[in-house]
């Protein structure tokens, strides 16, 4: 079930002439509601600045039009944090000799969670089962005859400092936000009574603002209440799934047509998909992805076929495959466009350790690739050459989004390890939640091998908890490598995250300094790569002379 709300909105001028509250609530389509979530804000304007009207005004104007504009796989904090920023950068350019000053507080429900941006002294509460909480802190000095004047608002300095909240929803609770022409007079005593005797959303908020004015209020008088009336899903695949309730397709053979697709037949099948070579109208190539008719009823793979597709166009570009935008759907699959080339693990068993030119521009590409994942918050948790294709066209894809992880959009991870064991991270084993590192350890492997043909812990069976000491370093099987590339791979895979690249990015530019450096493929002195062998024999040749030489001696 998707996330339902109720919710209204009250707001009145009062004795002042205008009025420099703003009330905003936004309620996208459902598929954008489930990965971005409602937005709900309040705004209050300070009436001794500029234009206390029109900071609070264009504060929930940006936040209304570009909250939705970020990337849908970035978290809502990040999200409202980022806004808000740039917001106070242009509340501070356009004031003048006097600020533009306004607070602000944000609330966005999304799925079965709350996260709630808060500065200044409008207020926040949550009220459920009779019982009135304030969950925002009021950014005014506590200080006598100081109690109304703001230590932070938007506008106010260079530097913003937002308060964020996040928790989870409760069915049938209420959240109320309130500008302080509404509580500072009528107190959380009466606000709560005002609650429990108008159970009709509209009558609560107008009698909140009717009330702060007959009570005596000067000030411009806001109130927004929304109710939770069915909590959403836990995740982007669960949300998907309930708004799309297609059947698999029937089985498909090859020269009939399927909505529109015209099919070739099987290519690949195994216990988890099913993969059909497909050709649009112009006689085109695509691939079409689907599960078997034994999963039929898994609610849990058609959640992660679904979240596949939903992240590979989250991801558009060079480095991964397209996704068709198919219109007319009725069943549950998604079409790819079909590349020619060879995946990396197919090349390596071809011709095995790759030339190191060639190896260090494929790793360029990955680490880009990578990158751009993580810039949009995504984790692909199953890096391999197997999953690495090397197109005709020269491009290096990376295919396979199954296990694809988003902070904030995926669901609980399961207890099963993802991906292949030799290239899990060795913090995964005890259960530590994805993180970038983990993707770069995973590369590490990867290059580990493409490199060397071997792995730098030895392979790793699906049975087997292994153990960590330190990794055989690449140069033992490869005398050609200059210091520095086995020293990227030796931090790449560190057992410890903290020791590995912290970002792709910081890996490519190592990269690419080393490359413009040199990449002399010069095997390095015997003395360097086996210094005891060194010693050994020259301790036994020395020996050797010396024992001549005492011979020599004696018979002399």
């Amino acid at each position: 079930m998707s996330l339902q709300l109720s919710f209204a909105e009250a707001s009145a001028i009062g004795p002042r002439e205008e009025n420099q509250d703003a009330v905003r609530l936004v309620t996208p389509d459902p598929t954008l509601a489930a990965s971005k979530g409602f937005l709900f804000a309040i705004a209050d304007g300070v009436s001794q600045c500029l234009d206390g009207g029109l900071a609070a005004r264009s504060t929930l104007q940006a936040l209304a039009l570009d909250y939705y504009a970020t990337p849908e796989t970035w978290g809502v904090a990040e999200s409202l944090d980022r806004l808000l920023l740039a917001q106070n950068r242009w509340l501070q350019a356009n004031g003048g000799s006097q600020p533009l000053l306004t607070t602000v507080s944000a609330l966005v429900l999304r799925g079965r969670r709350f996260t709630l941006a808060h500065v200044g002294d409008c207020r926040v509460y949550r009220w459920h089962a009779g019982q009135l909480q304030r969950i925002s802190e009021d950014h005014v000095w506590d200080q006598p005859g100081m109690q109304h004047v703001l230590k932070r608002a938007m506008g106010l300095d260079q530097h913003l400092v937002v308060d964020f909240l996040d928790g989870e929803l409760r069915l049938d609770e209420c959240f109320v936000l309130l500008s302080d022409g509404v509580w500072a007079v009528l107190g959380d005593t009466v606000i709560a009574a005002v609650l429990r005797d108008q159970p009709d959303l509209h009558s609560a908020a107008q009698t909140l603002v009717n009330a702060a004015h007959l009570a005596g209020s000067q000030d411009n008088a806001s109130a927004l209440v929304v109710r939770v009336d069915a909590l959403g899903e836990t995740s982007i695949g669960d949300a998907l799934i309930h708004l799309q309730q297609w059947p698999l397709p029937p089985a498909l053979k090859p020269g009939q047509t399927f909505e529109g697709w015209q099919v070739d037949g099987v290519i690949g099948q195994s216990q988890q998909s099913l993969l059909y070579r497909v050709r649009d109208g112009q006689h085109q190539p695509w691939l079409l992805k689907t599960l078997p008719g034994r999963l039929h009823d898994d609610h849990q793979a058609g959640q992660a076929l679904l979240s596949e597709e939903w992240f590979l166009k989250r991801v558009a570009g060079r480095h991964f495959p397209e996704v068709h935008g198919v219109s007319q759907r009725q069943h549950l699959y998604y079409v790819m466009r079909e590349y020619s080339g060879s995946t990396l693990a197919k090349l390596h068993a071809d011709v095995g350790p790759l030339p190191l030119a060639q190896w260090v521009e494929l790793a360029e590409r990955l680490l880009r690739a990578v990158g751009m994942l993580h810039r949009r918050q995504i984790l692909h948790r199953d890096i391999k050459p197997e999953n690495l294709l090397l197109g005709d066209d020269g491009e290096l894809r990376l295919l396979d989004f199954g296990l694809a992880y988003c902070s904030g959009l995926s669901e609980d991870l399961p207890s099963a390890l993802p991906g292949t064991p030799s290239y899990i991270a060795p913090e995964a084993f005890g259960g530590t939640p994805p993180t970038p590192q983990q993707d770069l350890y995973s590369v590490g492997v990867t290059l580990y091998f493409l490199l060397t043909g071997h792995y730098p812990y030895g392979e790793i069976e699906a049975f087997q908890r292994p153990r960590f000491g330190a990794p055989v370093s690449a140069s033992r099987y490869r005398p050609d490598l200059p210091e520095w590339i086995a020293q990227s791979l030796e931090r790449a895979v560190a057992k410890a995250p903290e020791h590995r690249f912290e970002t792709a990015e910081e890996w490519l530019l190592l990269l690419e300094q080393g490359e413009r450096h040199s990449l002399s493929v010069r095997p390095r002195p015997l003395l360097e790569r086996e210094p005891l062998k060194v010693w050994r024999t020259l301790a036994l040749v020395s020996l050797a002379v010396n024992l001549a030489i005492f011979l020599w001696t004696l018979h002399g």
